[in-house]
């Protein structure tokens, strides 16, 4: 060991002293620079700039999960009309996938007026904070057509849009994101009779207004229906909002399925619609071309919904379509 002079000594501390606080503060920097939320910076929360969030990816093996989920739910749990034992284990076994992927979901259970009375009526509710309160709504409803036949299946109709719901979800809950999530996974979309105010989009109705009655802020709500179809053609109807139908066009034109998708010049009264009527923009993503031949949709609410009709490749099309939009959401400047 070499004696150095105390001189020295005070030089080389001092010198020891600025390297550790420039590590310190390249290092803080650098922690800075690769977060994708926010990082605690002398006890302030520090935001991130845009474009550090998750990148959101739906592949072909994210089809393949959503048509697993699809198949199962169709083969153990049809057929799942509103206020049935079958539509109480759909709502049970939504929630029990959501669980077992680490997402938090609940079952709110509530009564609504109906052509038969008061009944009883489930929503699947799962979430994903975000480093905003600002929430995306993602939805689908599970339940089925009644009336149908014994074996229903509804494999298109509501089935397919609640497997890649659930896909969506599992996706999204591994990523570090700009808003939160909600999806909503709707009872009770299907009418007894008519469509009206007692009658059909009861899941939908309950989860607008509880949402308006809470304050939540609504960046978007983003529906989809019957997007199985082996034959995609997704619509988007002219009752959503303008720009959210235009980012779905842009979505599809950067993932390279524009072919699969266009504007729709007319309504479709779907679970949109109670959120638009509330002032909270919405767009429904629905293919009503589910036939036996080009632009016939003779498959809907008829016993041949079944899983035979429906495909992987779509509800990865779809599934494309649907996360290119959360990330063009993400990605827009404040």
């Amino acid at each position: 060991m070499t004696l150095l002079p105390r001189y020295m000594k005070k030089i080389f501390l001092s010198l020891g002293i600025a390297c550790m606080l420039l590590a310190i503060g390249s290092y803080g920097l650098h922690k800075w620079q690769m977060t994708y939320s926010t990082s605690y910076r002398l006890g302030r929360l520090i935001d991130v700039d845009a474009g550090s969030w998750s990148h959101l990816a739906f592949t072909a093996e994210n089809g393949s999960n959503a048509f697993a989920y699809v198949k199962e739910l169709v083969e153990k749990h049809s057929p799942r009309d509103a206020m049935t034992p079958g539509a109480e284990r759909a709502a049970k076994w939504i929630q029990a996938q959501l669980v077992a992927q680490g997402v938090s979901a609940e079952l709110d259970r509530f009564t609504d007026n109906t052509p038969n009375g008061k009944r009883d009526f489930v929503n699947v509710i799962a979430r994903q904070g975000g480093q905003s309160k600002e929430t995306i709504v993602l939805l689908s409803h599970f339940d089925t057509k009644s009336g149908i036949a014994d074996d229903f299946q509804g494999a298109n109709d509501s089935g397919s849009s609640t497997g890649l719901l659930i896909e969506l979800a599992r996706i999204i809950a591994k990523g570090h994101h700009r808003y939160s999530f909600l999806f909503g996974f709707m009872d009770g979309e299907e009418c007894l009779v008519r469509y009206g105010p007692n009658d059909g989009l009861h899941g939908s109705r309950h989860l607008a207004a509880k949402l308006k009655r809470d304050g939540v802020n609504i960046k978007a709500v983003i529906l989809t229906d019957m997007i199985g179809d082996r034959d995609l053609n997704i619509l988007l109807p002219r009752n959503g909002t303008g720009w959210l139908r235009a980012l779905a066009l842009k979505a599809a034109d950067a993932t390279g399925d524009r072919a699969h998708i266009s504007l729709y010049d007319g309504d479709i009264l779907d679970d949109h619609q109670p959120f638009l009527d509330l002032g909270f923009p919405a767009v429904n993503l629905i293919d009503f071309t589910y036939g036996s031949t080009p632009g016939a949709n003779d498959y809907w609410h008829t016993p041949e919904d079944t899983l035979d009709k429906i495909s992987p490749e779509s509800l990865t099309i779809t599934g494309r379509i649907v996360t290119e939009m959360l990330n063009m959401l993400q990605d827009e400047k404040r």
